[in-house]
């Protein structure tokens, strides 16, 4: 079992960054090139899609930052953990629950996130 907090805060760290180039970096080597995301709105296979996703996310939340909400647990190749999406200092816009598999290398597989709060018209 690969460390949970370790995968959540590599997870976040990719969502945080703004860079397309480091952004990219961080997607190559935390995440498997097959790996897919999906939420309730919307699903995302391979990096290119996921990287898109992201940098959709920080466009419709500019000047936002997502961090992680409360301790990532994990067993086997299953990784759970909370996060808030917000303004620092400020009440989270949004909060989710993701649910990670990850591949025999320690690397994110997939991603299964549940919106737990959303702002009206997202």
């Amino acid at each position: 079992m690969t460390n949970a907090a370790l995968v959540a805060q590599h997870y976040i760290a990719a969502w945080n960054e703004t860079d397309p180039t480091r952004r990219r970096a961080l997607l190559a080597e935390h995440w498997t090139e097959d790996a897919h995301y999906l939420d309730p709105m919307v699903r995302a296979n391979g990096h290119a899609d996921i990287d898109a996703l992201i940098e959709a996310v920080q466009q419709r939340f500019p000047n936002v930052r997502f961090a992680l909400h409360g301790t990532p647990d994990g067993h086997n190749d299953r990784v759970r953990f909370s996060w808030s999406l917000g303004l620092a200092g400020a009440e989270p816009v949004v909060i989710g629950t993701d649910f990670v598999q990850l591949a025999a290398d320690g690397r994110i597989r997939s991603v299964t996130g549940f919106l737990d709060r959303v702002p009206a018209g997202a």
